[in-house]
């Protein structure tokens, strides 16, 4: 059975991706599979030949005892690790899951998680900063290279969790986008949810025609839309909805070819990732 894979590193976001995995996984009924990567860091200290000033035997002390202190940072780490998988999964199953795994992996998560795709139907991981007390608007590059990476729904969460009520799908008409609707509205993720769908774009004929398509393909398949179209930047324009109608999640396509194109390619999808107040889930 295809599982959720869950991003756990021990950040202040890791309970939000925890619960987030929960409430996905007991609307999906599938498994949560709990993923620690261990990074190999490359910042290790660097070693100059200091041999001729402080000799030979001193040198090679030094050599050793960092060799030491980086083992037991690597036992420590790994230590770590296993303790916070334990804490996710304890937390899973205090909630009513049965079917939780943890792993825990050396390397790097996007190639981890390329690895691992296969067993999965969606990701969940948090929001990074590049490094602790940077701006958010420095925000860890990884993210984005997994959503670009893997051939799965991705859900980018934020530090706490609140039960979803009300998503909005970010649509510009193109074929992606109506595939994403497609996965959206056929999937038990957000079938309880109250549905938005949101065109950023001039009031024309065909943004009607779009939105059109839009209602019927989600009225189909239960749900009752609130369509809207507004025209603006558009993540200027998304996150304003967001915070106006009190949207829980963000769902959208992984490539378009209109204004929204740029939500999805370039340096804005950072952007809307960074500055996105709710979850958003980004759609294969």
């Amino acid at each position: 059975m295809k599982k959720i894979i869950a991003c756990i590193d021990g950040a202040r976001h890791t309970l939000a991706v925890c619960d987030y995995a929960i409430w996905a996984s007991q609307h999906l009924n599938i498994p949560i599979d709990f993923l620690h990567v261990l990074d190999r860091h490359p910042e290790k200290a660097s070693i100059v030949d200091l041999s001729g000033s402080i000799g030979f035997d001193a040198h090679d002390m030094l050599l050793s005892q960092l060799s030491e202190l980086d083992e037991q940072r690597s036992k420590l780490a790994q230590l770590h690790g296993k303790n916070i998988l334990e804490m996710v999964r304890k937390r899973a199953v205090a909630a009513g899951l049965s079917a939780v795994e943890t792993r825990q992996r050396h390397g790097a998560l996007t190639p981890s998680l390329l690895d691992l795709q296969g067993e999965a139907r969606m990701i969940i991981l948090g929001q990074h900063e590049q490094a602790k007390g940077a701006h958010r608007s420095y925000f860890d590059h990884n993210v984005e290279k997994i959503v670009r990476s893997v051939d799965l729904p991705v859900l980018v969460v934020s530090e706490s969790f609140r039960v979803p009520e009300r998503f909005l799908v970010a649509f510009d008409g193109s074929d992606t986008a109506r595939k994403m609707v497609e996965r959206l509205a056929g999937s038990a993720l957000l079938a309880d949810l109250q549905c938005h769908v949101l065109y950023v774009g001039e009031d024309s004929k065909q943004a009607a025609q779009h939105m059109d398509w839009a209602r019927s393909a989600l009225t189909a398949m239960q749900f009752e839309p609130i369509v809207s179209v507004l025209d603006g930047e558009p993540e200027a324009v998304i996150v304003d909805y967001i915070l106006s109608n009190d949207i829980d999640l963000l769902a959208m396509g992984a490539y378009g070819h209109s204004r929204i194109r740029e939500l999805i390619v370039g340096s804005l999808t950072t952007t809307l990732l960074r500055t996105s107040p709710v979850p958003v889930l980004i759609m294969r």
